[in-house]
């Protein structure tokens, strides 16, 4: 049984309707009856619902015997961090990540800062479920605690690079959780930064807090405008991460991923890189060039966290600007990813432009399917029985979906865990060759879903 209340990324949804007070408070309640007398560090995002579901989880949290500790607004990597070096039990973003304002949602974080598994989660729902709740008597409920740490986290970040020279840099914060330590954190590692969307705004005025490559067309020309050597844009709790190069513009994610790992396991000497089902083969090839291995997971940094921390990888990221760097914490974190990232350029003494330079750029086509959710166990036992009959296969993953190594490409076939769709994600060497796979990966489960799977 998979979870309810948790997808990929925690539990996420309107704020008010799906996610309310009185599921904060359960979900509060819960984490604190697993700890006698423990502590909850709890930190928040920009939205302007987090206020309200922050006192709800305290509430829930005291209740049940647990202090809670809160940090106000901090990106979602600081609570993580903090979870860890406050020496808490566990740790909550209250956040949606790079969702429109009228979302927020709960992250989980346990000891050693990385989110909760799959398993972890099941087990907290399953004990909300059976209201098996370890209410306090009046004298001895938690105290709720305002807790100023993130100097400990923006230090943190500042030790953890050796930048030699002042780089000029360009962020778009937009007017998210990074407002409050990405001014400091630049300026303690030396860096002359312009911020641009700066002033923390739960209303996003900016527009949806989530970097992809037409909303920092914006940075991009402020890079050009500033003669900036690289831009940053970073999503509404501060967990991702996405370049500008030098000229403004917005390099495919899948080569600066490739290219970064391929960077981390030269440094290295070796070692496993980590990243999902999706990202494109210029990842495993940039490693293995390097001479790493790359291991592969399910869509979701919980998923990649997992596996860095049971490989003992080097490196973890999603091409969505998700990186795991586990020398520091086992959380994605896009301030402390743009300061690797820099410090990579200094060390190989390459603009970004010239970094992701020798990686290949192969097309990568995406496309949906209409399919209940009831359909899709069904659907996707066809897609594995039956994938031979379509494609002249090399091998078969089925981590996530089903991916298949076809020699010069790839097809995944995965349900979607939060539509009624099935996904199709292909790539090749060249286009024609990925719209032909496309065309072929469309046909061959439309005929499974009007047939009588």
């Amino acid at each position: 049984m998979n979870p309810r209340l948790f997808g990929t990324s925690g539990i996420r949804g309107v704020a008010n309707v799906e996610v309310t007070p009185l599921l904060t408070l359960k979900v509060g309640a819960a984490l604190a009856s697993e700890f006698e007398g423990g502590a909850v560090v709890v930190g928040r995002d920009t939205r302007l619902t987090g206020e309200m579901l922050e006192a709800a989880l305290c509430a829930g949290i005291a209740s049940c015997g647990a202090d809670a500790k809160t940090l106000g607004v901090v990106p979602t990597p600081t609570i993580a961090y903090l979870t860890r070096e406050l020496e808490a039990d566990t740790g909550v973003s209250i956040t949606a990540s790079h969702n429109p304002p009228q979302y927020n949602g709960l992250k989980l974080f346990d000891s050693t800062s990385m989110a909760y598994t799959e398993e972890r989660e099941r087990q907290l729902e399953e004990q909300m479920e059976r209201g098996g709740l370890a209410f306090s008597t009046w004298e001895t409920v938690g105290a709720v605690e305002v807790t100023e740490a993130r100097w400990i986290y923006v230090d943190a970040l500042a030790e953890s690079v050796d930048l030699d020279r002042r780089w000029r840099v360009a962020c778009d914060l937009f007017n998210g959780a990074t407002c409050t330590v990405v001014p400091e954190v630049f300026e303690e590692v030396g860096c002359e930064a312009t911020l641009l969307n700066a002033q923390p705004d739960g209303c996003f005025p900016a527009g949806d807090p989530e970097p992809t490559s037409e909303s920092l067309r914006r940075l991009g020309r402020m890079v050009e405008a500033y003669g900036a050597e690289i831009g940053f844009g970073f999503d509404g709790d501060g967990d991702r991460m996405m370049p500008v190069d030098e000229r403004g513009r917005v390099p495919s994610p899948d080569r600066v991923l490739a290219a970064y790992a391929g960077h981390v396991v030269t440094e290295k000497g070796s070692g496993v890189v980590v990243t999902h089902v999706g990202a494109s083969m210029c990842v495993e090839e940039a490693v293995r060039k390097a001479g790493g291995s790359v291991v592969r997971t399910p869509v979701g940094d919980v998923s990649i966290a997992e596996a860095v921390r049971r490989h003992g990888a080097v490196f973890g990221g999603e091409p969505v600007g998700a990186w795991i760097h586990p020398n520091v914490h086992l959380c994605p974190d896009g301030v402390l990813s743009a300061l690797k990232l820099m410090e990579a350029l200094e060390g190989e003494e390459k603009t970004l432009a010239e970094f992701v330079a020798d990686v290949p750029e192969y097309p990568i086509l995406r496309a949906k399917l209409e399919c209940p959710n009831r359909r899709k166990p069904v659907v996707m036992d066809a897609v594995a029985a039956r994938c031979g009959d379509a494609f002249d296969i090399h091998s078969v993953s089925k981590v996530d979906g089903v991916r298949l190594d076809l020699g010069d490409g790839w097809a995944l076939i995965r349900p979607s865990g939060t539509e009624p769709v099935i996904r199709l994600t292909v790539e090749a060497r060249d286009r024609r060759r990925a719209e032909g796979l496309m065309a072929l990966s469309r046909g061959f489960v439309m005929d499974l879903l009007e047939g009588e799977t």
